[in-house]
């Protein structure tokens, strides 16, 4: 794969996995949002004290102040798992994760190849020619390991037809789906911000919020900004190694706009608080610190592996989802409140019952 499979190291990697697991009963793994997004249940962890609250997401606005500024990460889930057969008539799956040569920007490439997520390997060998609905050929050019392949489609203009036609919305895999996504998937599955298509995986903090809610936070002074990073593999596969300094995370292509920025700094210099909504949100803006703890507006790709020991530069408060045992995503937050303290409260959160991943409940850090 190109450069970008390669990531920061942004902390000491003093912790190890085993740090950051815990027990977790399946049936507290969410197969269905909440009826309304708002209505799903929210933890406040207060860092300075400890304190814990239960409560719903819908009475954010009682949590948050006014000079506060919200940032939103407003990528867009593409159906991107795709099914084809090879020329023997064997089945495949494919996940797009992205356009094989973008110049630091989403979109398809000229020459239609894309870089995959693919199985099974048996039939995914370089060389292998691959059919697909809408008369759509392809071969597999390089085989990157670890299920990653490199396939160029014959015509790059039938990519886009085939992914919004025949795509299915790529949900991961503890939401089980035996026949496939349900028709409430299309929706649910997809923050009411998106905008800017190219993610592989919700930004799943930012399911929770609905167009009231944000106005509701607006009339009562917290500003609203936006920025893009598309969730790829690099935020959802597992950590395999012990040793959190040999884990490579694929970076994610993200864009903050010059506004945010410009934003960003004007909160910061008037005292207020940047609230990040998610972990991709978080990466996005921590990657983008420079020196002196200011965000460089631009595209850039996202590739802070945050884990704990890391000093925050530029997220004062978290609205997040309750994440997997030993993901990137428990390491980040971890590393935002402390490993015990989160630890923890995942433990109080299961003794109530709390449901968790991307359909489950959430949970404000402040």
């Amino acid at each position: 794969m190109e450069s970008v499979a390669a990531s920061t190291r942004c902390a000491d990697a003093s912790a190890t996995l085993s740090d950051c697991q815990f027990d977790l009963p399946p049936e507290l793994i969410a197969q269905v949002p909440a009826e309304r997004r708002d209505n799903a249940r929210l933890l406040v962890l207060d860092r300075r004290s400890d304190a814990l609250t239960h409560t719903y997401v819908h009475t954010l606005v009682e949590h948050l102040h006014a000079g506060d500024l919200l940032v939103v990460n407003d990528t867009k889930v593409i159906p991107a798992r795709l099914f084809g057969r090879t020329a023997s008539g064997g089945a495949v799956e494919l996940l797009l994760i992205r356009a094989a040569t973008p110049p630091l920007a989403e979109g398809s490439s000229k020459n239609g190849a894309w870089l995959c997520l693919g199985k099974p390997a048996k039939r995914l060998r370089p060389g292998a020619e691959l059919a697909f609905p809408e008369r759509a050929r392809a071969t597999v050019t390089t085989a990157h390991g670890n299920g990653h392949y490199t396939v160029a489609f014959e015509d790059a203009a039938t990519v886009p037809v085939l992914i919004e036609r025949h795509g299915e919305i790529p949900l991961p895999p503890y939401i089980r789906r035996p026949d496939g996504p349900l028709p409430l998937d299309r929706t649910r599955y997809q923050t009411v911000f998106a905008d800017v298509p190219g993610a592989i995986a919700a930004p799943t903090a930012g399911l929770h919020f609905t167009d009231e809610l944000l106005t509701a936070l607006q009339c009562k002074g917290v500003a609203i900004a936006r920025l893009t990073l598309h969730v790829g593999p690099g935020t959802f596969l597992p950590v395999r190694s012990e040793d959190l300094s040999k884990h490579v995370m694929a970076a994610e292509w993200c864009h903050v706009p010059a506004n945010t920025a410009e934003r960003i700094r004007a909160t910061k210099a008037a005292g207020g608080r940047v609230v990040a909504v998610g972990t991709t949100t978080t990466r996005a803006l921590e990657s983008a610190a420079s020196e002196g703890d200011v965000v460089t507006s631009g595209p850039r790709w996202a590739d802070c592996f945050i884990v704990p020991g890391y000093a925050f530069r530029v997220v004062d408060a978290l609205f997040t989802n309750f994440h997997l045992p030993g993901s990137t995503l428990l390491l980040l937050v971890s590393a935002f409140a402390g490993r015990e303290r989160i630890l923890n409260t995942y433990a109080e959160a299961i003794r109530r019952g709390y449901r968790f991943y991307s359909y489950g409940d959430a949970m404000l850090i402040q």
